[in-house]
């Protein structure tokens, strides 16, 4: 593993131990869906993203757009760790008076570039700041983030169309492919058959990788931009629900918790032996 790799898989460390202790003390949230992106927010906001405090009211720079907005507590503690916020604001997660919804308000949260939450309108913001980008001919990328249970919605396929239509190179897509939403697994919901299949069908460059691997994001992102193809970019991640946990990966219903019993126990004893890993003191 190279030194770049390393520090990159400890950011993700980082961002799950974070992740977990907020939602811990908060006692209830959405766990599942959080820890399933912790390793593509690493990759982005590690190595991808242009973005920092210093640039982050500039419109020449990426954007990102976390369209499955429930999972907000995992780019919650990605952007303190970049420096957006302190601990203390982090920890003030869906209380009164927070400034830290339990879906991403870009009004009231430092660093969040569009507010999400109401699914499928996240893409489809994605898809017109990436149109914007286009018209004034900026270099820069639109990154945007869905869930499988999320494209159950119209207006994304809608976005997709629009996307393909209009040419949009410079956005790229990634889907949470984690074979559950709210309600249960996909497979037994509305069958999503194959997102890469059906994203090219659609007009789209797309690809499957394994959404736990740093490296294989990394270089999946990298791919896209490299490509001379003027279709709008998706990478499917491979992914499960709860990941990083093993217990949680195995728990049937993971999408939102409230914490109780041996549960409590479980997700403190996990916590503390990733801040046993991380040389976290408090």
């Amino acid at each position: 593993m190279t030194k770049r790799l390393e520090e990159l898989t400890h950011f993700a460390k980082e961002i799950r131990y974070h992740t977990l202790t907020t939602l811990n003390q908060l006692g209830f949230g959405h766990y599942g869906g959080s820890l399933s992106i912790v390793e593509v927010l690493a990759a982005l906001y590690g190595e991808v993203l242009d973005v920092n405090v210093q640039n982050f009211a500039s419109k020449e720079r990426d954007h990102f757009v976390l369209s499955k907005g429930h999972a907000g507590p995992a780019l919650y503690s990605t952007l303190h760790l970049k420096g957006f916020f302190d601990k203390e604001f982090l920890w003030s997660l869906n209380r009164n008076g927070t400034r830290l919804p339990s879906h991403p308000d870009r009004n009231l949260t430092p660093g969040v570039d569009m507010t999400t939450g109401s699914l499928g309108q996240g893409m489809s913001v994605a898809t017109g700041i990436a149109y914007g980008k286009q018209i004034t001919n900026s270099p820069y990328y639109t990154y945007t983030l869905v869930g499988d249970g999320e494209l159950n919605e119209g207006q994304c396929w809608e976005a997709a169309q629009f996307a393909a239509h209009q040419q949009l190179s410079h956005l790229i897509l990634f889907v949470d492919d984690n074979k559950k939403q709210l309600d249960g697994r996909t497979a037994d919901i509305c069958q999503t058959f194959d997102f890469v299949e059906k994203f090219a069908s659609f007009g789209w460059e797309a690809v499957r990788v394994d959404g736990s691997s740093i490296e294989a994001i990394l270089a999946a992102i990298q791919a896209m931009k490299d490509s001379d193809s003027s279709r709008p970019k998706c990478i499917v991640l491979d992914t499960v629900k709860g990941q990083g946990v093993d217990f949680l990966e195995t728990m049937e219903s993971n999408h939102h918790l409230r914490l109780s019993g041996q549960l409590v126990d479980d997700l403190e004893a996990t916590a503390q032996a990733l801040a046993r890993e991380l040389e976290v003191t408090e």
